[in-house]
C-alpha cells in the first residue's frame, strides 16, 4: 500500500481572507438579494428547492424539507466542470478536503469534516463500498465517467446507515433510463496524452427503462513523486475502462423491479520510494496499483397502498487491489467483498413519515501469502440491524428522529440514535440544530492481520451541530457549526510491538476532535451565477493536541459562470491553508490557491463543445509529502447527444 503526499509553498493569506470576506458578507447581501431578478440556478448545477435527494433518511424527501446538511452534484454540472476523477468533483463541496498520493488512479483519501476517510459511508447506486483492510471507500476505483449525480450528507448517520458514517456520507448515482431513447458519444483529449471515450444510451420502452454505458480514459501522466524522493524518474500513467447496466421493469403501478451493474479497471503508476532519500538519485523500478471493481445489486419496490411502501434489495460489491512491480509477481494483494440485504418500509400519514428497516450486512477479507515468511488472510463477520426513524414536516416545523441497532458476529450489540429539528422562522429562513451518535467496527485486516490486534473495540463518535439557512428562488445561504468527538480512533501505533511486528501494531486508544463552522452561499443574478463556500475547522488528536495529519484549518472555494454569447464561461478559486503530513506535526504541506477556468457552448443541438484549464499559473503544491500534483493542464470535449 503506498502512502500519499503532496508538498506545496506557502499560501498566501490574501486568498483566504478575500475567500471569507465573501462568503461572511454573502448571508445578509443574500437575503436582501431576494427582491432581485433573478433566474433559475439549475443551469449552474445548483439544486432546486422541490428537488428531491434521498442520502439524509433514504427516504426520498424534498431539499426544502431536510434538516441534514447536503450538497447534490447534478450531471449537468459534472460535465461542465471538466474534472479528471470523483475526488476532483469532491474538492469543490463545502466541508471536504481530498489527499492524493500523486495523480488519478493512485491511494486517495477524502476528508469530511475533517474526519477520517474511513468515516465516510459510500454508496454506488445503493451498493456499499469500503474496503475490509485499512478501512475507507477505494475513491481511486470509482469511475467518474458512469456517474449522473453525487449527494453528500455532512454529520454523522449511523443511526440511518449503521456501522462507518460517523463524519458523514456520499452517495453516487449512475443513469436511469427514460423517455424516448438517447445515445450519447464523447469524446475528449488534454495535456500529458489524455484521451478519453465514452459512449451510451438509455431509455425507455413500455415498462422496461434501460441505461447502458461503456467509457474509455488514459494518460502518459506526470512524475508522482517529488525530486528528492529516490524513485524511478518517469511519466506515471493511468488508464481505465469499465461499463455498467441499469435496467427498470414496471409490473404494474404499484410494483416496479430494478437491476444494476457495474464494472470498471484502473491501473495506474506511483513509483515507490526505496528507502534512502538520495536528491537525484535513480531505480528503476515501475509501481504499478491494479483496481478491479464490480458492484451490483436487485430491487424490488411496492406501493401496496397510498400511505404503505416497501422496498426490498440485494447488493454486493467486490474490490481487488494489487501492487507489483512491472516484470514481477504481486508484491500486495487484498480483495473485500460486501453484500447488503435490506427490506425498507415506509409509511405516510399525513405530514407524518414512519420508516423501520430490516438489514443484514456481510464483509469478507481475502489477503492471499505472497512467499514463505507470510500468511494468508482470510475472515468474515457479519451486522444484523433493526432501524426505525420518525419525521415530521408541517407549518415551518421539521422533526427528524433515528433509532438503529447492530447486532455485530464479534462485538455484539451496538445502538445509535440522532435527533435533528429545524424551524422557518421567516421566510426562506431556518434554523436548525441536531445531534447523533456513530460508530465504526474495525476492519479485518485491523484484527487479524500481522499488525492487527484482535481486542480492537468500535471507533464511537458523538456529534452536535447547530445551523442557520436561507433560501430563496436562486438565492441561498448558509452556516454550519459543528463539534464531532471519536474515541477508541484507531491508530497504527510503531512504539507497540505486543503483534510481534518490529515496525508497530493497530491500537485503538485515541481521541480525537473534529469541530468547525462551514459557510456556504449562491446567488444568480442575470446570467451570472456566483458560489463560494469557507471552512474554519480544528481536526485535532485529543490525547497529543495535535492537529490531524493532512487537513487545514481553512479552505473554501469562489466561483462564478457567466453565460454570454451562446457560451457558458466558468471561473474557479480553490484555496487551502497549511497542513502537516503527520501525526507529530513536524512535516509541514504549504498552503496552496488554484484558479481553473471553463468554457462551453452548445455547438449544435446534438454537439457539445466543452474545454477546461485547470492550475492556470502552474502552481507546485502537495497534498501528501514526497508526491506532485499535476501542473497547468487542458482537456477539451466533444459530445454527441440527439434530442
Amino acid at each position: 500500500m503506498n502512502p500519499r503526499v503532496i508538498s506545496s509553498r506557502a499560501l498566501p493569506r490574501l486568498p483566504l481572507v478575500a475567500l471569507a470576506g465573501a462568503v461572511g458578507a454573502a448571508l445578509p447581501l443574500l437575503a436582501a438579494a431576494q427582491s432581485a431578478q433573478v433566474a433559475p440556478l439549475a443551469a449552474a448545477g445548483v439544486p432546486a428547492l422541490h428537488e428531491t435527494v434521498v442520502t439524509a433518511t433514504r427516504v426520498a424527501q424534498p431539499l426544502s424539507d431536510l434538516v441534514a446538511d447536503v450538497s447534490v452534484v447534478d450531471r449537468q454540472t459534472l460535465e461542465a466542470s471538466g474534472a479528471a476523477g470523483v475526488l476532483d468533483v469532491l474538492a469543490r463541496l463545502p466541508g471536504v478536503e481530498i489527499s492524493r498520493n500523486g495523480s488519478i488512479g493512485t491511494t486517495s483519501s477524502v476528508f469530511l469534516r475533517g474526519a477520517e476517510t474511513r468515516f465516510t459511508a459510500v454508496y454506488l447506486d445503493g451498493v456499499r463500498l469500503d474496503t475490509q483492510s485499512t478501512g475507507g471507500a477505494p475513491w481511486e476505483a470509482i469511475p467518474l465517467a458512469r456517474v449522473e449525480r453525487i449527494e453528500v450528507l455532512r454529520g454523522p448517520a449511523a443511526a440511518v446507515y449503521g456501522s462507518d458514517a460517523i463524519g458523514g456520507v456520499i452517495q453516487i448515482f449512475t443513469k436511469k433510463g427514460e423517455g424516448a431513447a438517447q445515445p450519447y458519444v464523447s469524446v475528449g483529449a488534454g495535456s500529458q496524452r489524455t484521451r478519453k471515450l465514452e459512449a451510451g444510451i438509455s431509455g425507455q420502452a413500455g415498462d422496461l427503462d434501460y441505461a447502458v454505458g461503456a467509457s474509455y480514459q488514459e494518460s502518459a501522466g506526470f512524475d508522482v513523486r517529488t525530486p528528492d524522493i529516490r524513485h524511478n524518474f518517469d511519466q506515471d500513467l493511468y488508464r481505465t475502462h469499465g461499463a455498467n447496466l441499469r435496467l427498470g421493469y414496471r409490473l404494474n403501478a404499484q410494483h416496479r423491479l430494478e437491476a444494476h451493474v457495474l464494472a470498471n479497471e484502473m491501473e495506474s503508476a506511483y513509483d515507490a520510494s526505496s528507502g534512502s532519500s538520495y536528491t537525484r538519485a535513480r531505480i528503476f523500478n515501475d509501481d504499478r496499483n491494479l483496481h478491479h471493481l464490480r458492484a451490483a445489486g436487485l430491487g424490488w419496490t411496492a406501493q401496496w397502498t397510498p400511505e404503505y411502501k416497501t422496498r426490498l434489495s440485494v447488493t454486493d460489491s467486490n474490490q481487488r487491489y494489487e501492487t507489483r512491480i512491472v516484470g514481477q509477481a504481486a508484491s500486495y494483494i487484498t480483495q473485500t467483498q460486501l453484500r447488503d440485504y435490506r427490506f425498507d418500509n415506509e409509511y405516510r400519514v399525513g405530514a407524518h413519515l414512519v420508516t423501520v428497516s430490516l438489514e443484514r450486512r456481510e464483509d469478507r477479507l481475502y489477503n492471499p501469502a505472497l512467499d514463505a515468511y507470510s500468511n494468508t488472510l482470510e475472515r468474515e463477520r457479519s451486522q444484523d440491524a433493526l432501524a426505525l426513524g420518525y419525521g415530521y414536516v408541517s407549518n415551518g416545523h421539521s422533526l427528524q428522529l433515528n433509532l438503529r441497532h447492530d447486532k455485530d458476529s464479534e462485538f455484539g450489540g451496538k445502538t445509535t440514535g440522532s435527533a435533528a429539528y429545524g424551524y422557518e422562522f421567516a421566510k426562506g429562513w431556518r434554523v436548525t440544530a441536531s445531534a447523533g451518535t456513530a460508530f465504526r467496527a474495525p476492519t479485518l485486516y485491523q484484527r487479524f492481520s500481522a499488525y492487527g490486534d484482535a481486542s480492537l473495540q468500535p471507533e464511537t463518535g458523538r456529534n452536535f451541530e447547530l445551523g442557520l439557512r436561507y433560501a430563496s428562488g436562486s438565492t441561498h445561504a448558509s452556516v454550519v457549526a459543528y463539534r464531532n468527538r471519536v474515541r477508541n480512533l484507531i491508530v497504527f501505533d510503531g512504539t507497540r510491538t505486543s503483534c510481534g511486528q518490529a515496525f508497530g501494531c493497530y491500537n485503538s486508544v485515541g481521541r480525537a476532535e473534529y469541530t468547525g463552522i462551514t459557510f456556504a452561499a449562491g446567488h444568480r443574478i442575470g446570467d451570472l451565477t456566483l458560489r463560494a463556500s469557507l471552512d474554519l475547522q480544528e481536526p485535532r488528536d485529543m490525547d497529543t493536541d495535535k492537529l490531524l495529519a493532512r487537513r487545514a484549518r481553512v479552505h473554501g472555494v469562489l466561483g462564478a459562470d457567466w453565460q454570454v454569447a451562446g457560451w457558458t464561461l466558468g471561473a474557479e478559486v480553490q484555496a487551502s491553508g497549511r497542513r502537516w503530513d503527520n501525526a507529530a506535526n513536524t512535516t509541514q504541506l504549504g498552503g496552496y490557491t488554484l484558479l481553473n477556468l471553463s468554457a462551453s457552448t452548445q455547438i449544435t443541438p446534438e454537439w457539445t463543445l466543452s474545454a477546461r484549464l485547470d492550475n492556470v499559473a502552474d502552481k507546485h503544491y502537495e497534498l501528501a509529502r514526497g508526491y506532485a500534483t499535476a501542473g497547468r493542464t487542458a482537456f477539451v470535449n466533444l459530445k454527441w447527444a440527439p434530442r
